[in-house]
């Protein structure tokens, strides 16, 4: 789960990090309304979506008066905001944020991420912060630094000063920034993050450090030890097929191919996926029912495969293990005649209860198209929607 910067930054100053004052707005009118309650001679305006590079996409501007931050406000506000992360289509801006301006001397990258590799936390660090930052991993990726922090120990204060002095912070913003890492790490681990980021991390005239920006990414797994943060959800910037699998527990991601995938268990499904792309077809969709779906999950997945108009056919694979072979085949035979299906649809299923499972679709009626192997099935599916 992902949320907006003026979310993350509410995060950061509950755990002590220090971030500019601002106020987000939704209409152009609380956008003005806000600069004034903020008051001082400059204004950022930041269009708020679940994206990077927006300053580059021309999501944030300066305003320097309240009718420049009303102008900048009716520009960015319903603006389709095209970004590196947002692919073509981009993304509707329905939130801004306005923030006070600062004394920007050095812009600093600081971010913490699971490494699952080390099964440890990644302190990634530098001193070129800014738009710029993917240009630096690439280009010059020695300015990019990692410190692994073993989560039993947690952040030392020996890897704080490392990490500082590594960006080029000296003097009292060393001792600023052992305390700013510690809330960091801190607000990190408290909150499940799976990914938590500032750039830049501002480092001003005097030496003082304040975060800019708050990028945020939660495990979704642990969201029910935290309903204040499920509360900043906005569906707005979620696809709604997505939105709508998760109140049936499913797994769903939508992708850009015309083959509908329904399988059990997330392996099974990522070498699905490679193996319809391996024999010439594009996958529409990655779709986990799990190991404990019912004849409506399955129902309902179909639902939403379907919803998208570029699926010309479906593939079931199924592994009957906890799930039984026999419950899917209820499940699909229910959901063909609930949907009047009528793009073809090859089921392939192995495991438990496999023979009642394709005796069931055999008998049903239905055009199904049967398929032993995951190679076979891949092949009958391509054919069918070519």
């Amino acid at each position: 789960m992902k949320i907006h910067e003026y979310q993350g930054k509410e995060i950061l100053r509950q755990f002590g990090v220090p971030v500019p004052r601002g106020i987000p707005a939704f209409t152009v009118q609380e956008a003005v309304e806000a600069a004034q309650k903020l008051g001082g001679p400059v204004w950022v305006v930041k269009a708020q979506i679940h994206a990077g590079g927006r300053g580059k996409g021309g999501g944030v501007k300066l305003g320097k008066s309240l009718d420049e931050v009303k102008s900048l406000s009716e520009q960015i506000l319903g603006m389709q905001l095209v970004t590196h992360q947002t692919g073509p289509a981009g993304q509707k801006v329905r939130r801004l944020y306005i923030e006070e301006g600062a004394d920007i001397k050095n812009e600093l990258y600081v971010s913490l991420v699971t490494d699952r590799g080390t099964q440890k936390v990644a302190f990634i660090a530098s001193s070129e912060g800014g738009m710029d930052i993917e240009e630096v991993a690439h280009s010059t990726p020695e300015k990019i630094i990692t410190e692994m922090i073993d989560p039993l120990t947690g952040l030392t204060t020996e890897q704080s000063k490392k990490i500082a002095a590594a960006i080029g912070l000296t003097g009292a913003s060393v001792d600023q920034a052992v305390d700013l890492f510690a809330k960091l790490y801190k607000c990190y681990m408290d909150t499940d993050a799976s990914l938590v980021e500032i750039n830049p991390l501002n480092c001003d005239s005097k030496g003082n450090l304040i975060a800019l920006d708050a990028k945020f990414n939660f495990d979704a797994n642990a969201l029910f030890r935290h309903p204040e943060i499920v509360a900043y959800r906005d569906l707005d910037e979620e696809d709604p097929a997505e939105v709508e699998a998760s109140k049936f527990d499913l797994a769903y991601i939508s992708l850009e191919g015309n083959i509908g995938c329904l399988v059990n268990g997330a392996g099974l499904a990522m070498a699905t996926m490679d193996t319809i792309k391996l024999f010439g077809g594009e996958p529409a969709n990655f779709l986990d029912v799990g190991g404990g779906a019912t004849a409506e999950k399955v129902t309902e997945a179909f639902k939403i495969m379907l919803k998208n108009p570029e699926v010309k056919g479906i593939l079931v694979n199924i592994f009957g293990g906890i799930m039984k072979c026999d419950t899917i085949a209820e499940g699909v035979i229910t959901a063909c005649k609930a949907v009047n299906l009528s793009v073809p649809l090859v089921v392939r299923m192995k495991g438990t209860n496999e023979e009642l499972g394709k005796k069931m679709l055999a008998e049903s009626g239905l055009p199904i198209i049967a398929a032993d192997t995951m190679a076979e099935a891949a092949t009958k599916i391509v054919a069918a929607v070519k």
